[in-house]
């Protein structure tokens, strides 16, 4: 009587098991439902955001592969940049568009885990294309005669290639450990697309090691390239401090300034979402923040780029009738 009792208990405690292994194979992203009254207000803004995007990123691709007066270094890395806005954008953009047109927001588990790894690795490619770029004006102001020996197309492809594939094992890994952890109560993610803060919150269990993860990849990913870039252009302000004209300094600035301003934008709000202590802030707050680094700045880039870049808009204006 005793083991069939037992046997009872476990046959229950599977049924149960099974039960919520079958409830966390899909995730419900719940994006912006907390205000539906403007659900398809922000169907519009983001649907107009994102065709932005791609004519804005896909001009810039267009005339840094055309234009003769572009084939440098420089506007090598803003092609490849802006190519990079547009992949990074898609992960996440498309799908919010989608679960805010069909006001449903369920989501494998599969492709919440796919569409994390790949904004993971993209981000990071993001992080070091920006540190190249930065390198790349530093060698240009600091040590002009080499710069066409030290910025050769080898080298370029090379830094291209290594900020590309650079982050894809360490993100890949990071993926596999934050899907790996036990998931059980709600399914409901709070965020519109799936990220690593949200989802750490839904996991069972002791969480200590899997945070202390994410805090040393985002040091190594977000950190470490955000000094590399701060110095090199502690380099560059202190070359340019000691140019003897005002006319050369001003052009020594305009190269650097559209590149400062989408550093500001991304290390900004990233660095406030993966490096910030926890807290018990709105999660909205958290989502709003998110929108700077996935949505707005591929958004701008294009902008700052054509407005502050005399040569980009003269390589725009040539296609204008």
């Amino acid at each position: 009587m005793q083991s069939r009792n037992v046997n009872l208990e476990r046959e229950d405690h599977f049924k149960i098991t099974e039960t919520n292994l079958t409830i966390m194979m899909d995730f419900v992203l719940l994006g912006f439902t907390d205000i539906p009254q403007f659900q398809w207000f922000l169907l519009g803004i983001f649907l107009v955001i994102y065709v932005i995007i791609l004519l804005g990123n896909g001009t810039i691709i267009l005339i840094t592969r055309v234009d003769a007066t572009l084939q440098t270094p420089m506007y090598f890395f803003l092609g490849n940049f802006s190519f990079l806005e547009i992949c990074y954008v898609s992960i996440t953009l498309p799908r919010m568009l989608m679960d805010l047109c069909t006001q449903k927001g369920t989501i494998s588990f599969l492709t919440c885990a796919t569409q994390m790894c790949f904004f993971l690795m993209l981000g990071a490619t993001e992080c070091f294309l920006l540190a190249v770029m930065a390198y790349d004006r530093c060698v240009a102001i600091c040590d002009p005669l080499h710069y066409p020996l030290v910025m050769c197309p080898e080298v370029c492809i090379g830094l291209v290639v290594a900020s590309w594939i650079g982050g894809v094992p360490v993100q890949i890994g990071q993926t596999c450990q934050i899907f790996s952890l036990p998931f059980c109560g709600s399914n409901t993610i709070n965020h519109f697309f799936c990220d690593i803060p949200p989802l750490l919150k839904l996991a069972c269990g002791d969480i200590f090691v899997n945070e202390m993860v994410v805090y040393i990849f985002g040091i190594m990913f977000v950190t470490v390239p955000f000094l590399l870039i701060l110095g090199f252009y502690i380099r560059i302000i202190s070359t340019i401090l000691k140019l003897p004209a005002n006319t050369g300094r001003t052009k020594a600035l305009s190269t650097c300034s559209s590149h400062i301003t989408v550093v500001l934008l991304f290390y900004g709000s990233a660095t406030v979402t993966y490096l910030k202590p926890k807290s018990n802030q709105h999660e909205g707050i958290d989502k709003l923040i998110s929108l700077f680094y996935t949505i707005l700045t591929p958004m701008f880039n294009p902008i700052i780029y054509s407005l502050r870049n005399k040569d980009v808009r003269k390589a725009i204006g040539k296609f204008l009738p």
